[in-house]
């Protein structure tokens, strides 16, 4: 059996929330990671944008914008299917 690889972050109040990492994905040579929440009660999946800061240091940012985050998807649904 695969080992979840789990990452934790902090929500707006401070909790601390578990996600499972989903997926690694590149467009053109952009990266992204699809995370799960390891709450079963959410079945929502979010993709976050890795982008290299001024420290190349590897940073995580959600992406919010609708078109970036389909193309993504429809990418992820090649993967899978």
């Amino acid at each position: 059996m695969e080992e979840k690889e789990v990452m934790s972050f902090r929500d707006e109040e401070g909790n601390k929330v578990d996600f499972e990492a989903i997926a690694k994905i590149y467009l053109e040579e952009q990266g992204y990671l699809l995370l799960s929440p390891l709450d079963e009660a959410c079945e929502d999946m979010f993709v976050f944008r890795i982008d290299i800061n001024e420290e190349g240091n590897e940073e995580l940012n959600l992406v919010e914008d609708d078109k970036e985050f389909e193309e993504v998807k429809r990418e992820y649904k090649k993967l899978i299917y």
